[in-house]
């Protein structure tokens, strides 16, 4: 536990070099991080999630993710903070990209890792590839109709520090304009946001809730399917998702 209090804090200092960190309180099982945007809760080995104050933006951060993806992080806070490289969409031009491009995007720069999914996007900016999202293939929802189809938004993403503004909704058209979807669904991780998504400003709305997951940690990393056999170095359990839909 020690050399996990001293872990948190290297990464809180590495933090404060690029966001302004108003205040710093520590707890028996974790730290409490105030910004001027939200409240950091940054949980040692073995412990729990803790109740959020109505009202509050809090972001839920575990010990593996602060050792493990320290990169990634620092740039998500960043974004939230309105910090980094800023491109706009109209700028960039939208493209169909392969698997192994999408994977390796996803590798380096999203949060919870790589999912090829069926038919992939990138957002290219002066050649360069700057984000990437990734849809599931159609599945007919036959309750609601035989020509009903509906696609799954996998992973969504930037790369870096950087930005994209409107970056999301471009790609949003290009896969409406080439497969004609009647719906697109995803969910958004409750550790980063609480009952509303930023989704929400692009049509997409809440329809549910999913119960929390959990991990094990097994020699340093996250594991979503194990078993009683793992020698599990300790549990996580994270606030669930939101569950939002795009009609279209």
């Amino acid at each position: 536990m020690r050399e996990s209090k001293k872990d948190i804090r290297h990464f809180i200092q590495l933090l404060s070099e690029h966001i302004t960190i108003e205040e710093v309180n520590e707890h028996t099982d974790f730290f409490e991080v105030h910004t001027d945007r939200v409240t950091l809760f940054m949980y040692k080995p073995h412990t729990h999630r803790v109740e959020e104050v109505a009202g509050q933006d809090v972001i839920h951060l575990d010990y593996d993710q602060l050792l493990g993806a320290r990169d990634k992080i620092i740039n998500r806070l960043k974004g939230v903070h309105g910090q980094g490289e800023r491109i706009y969409a109209r700028s960039t031009v939208v493209a169909r990209i392969d698997k192994q491009a999408a994977v390796e995007f996803q590798e380096e720069h999203h949060l919870q890792g790589a999912l090829p999914g069926k038919y992939r996007y990138g957002l290219f900016n002066q050649g360069e590839l700057v984000s990437v999202a990734v849809f599931s293939g159609g599945r007919i929802m036959w309750h609601l109709g035989p020509d009903f189809r509906s696609f799954e938004l996998i992973r969504f993403c930037h790369k870096g520090d950087r930005l994209v503004i409107g970056g999301l909704s471009k790609l949003l058209k290009a896969f409406i304009k080439e497969f004609k979807p009647q719906d697109i669904m995803t969910y958004a991780d409750r550790d980063w946001c609480q009952d509303t998504s930023s989704l929400e400003t692009l049509g997409f709305e809440v329809v549910d809730t999913t119960a929390p997951q959990r991990f094990a940690v097994v020699g340093g990393q996250r594991f979503s399917r194990f078993t009683e056999e793992q020698v599990v170095d300790y549990y996580i359990e994270n606030k669930g998702s939101l569950k939002l839909k795009l009609l279209l």
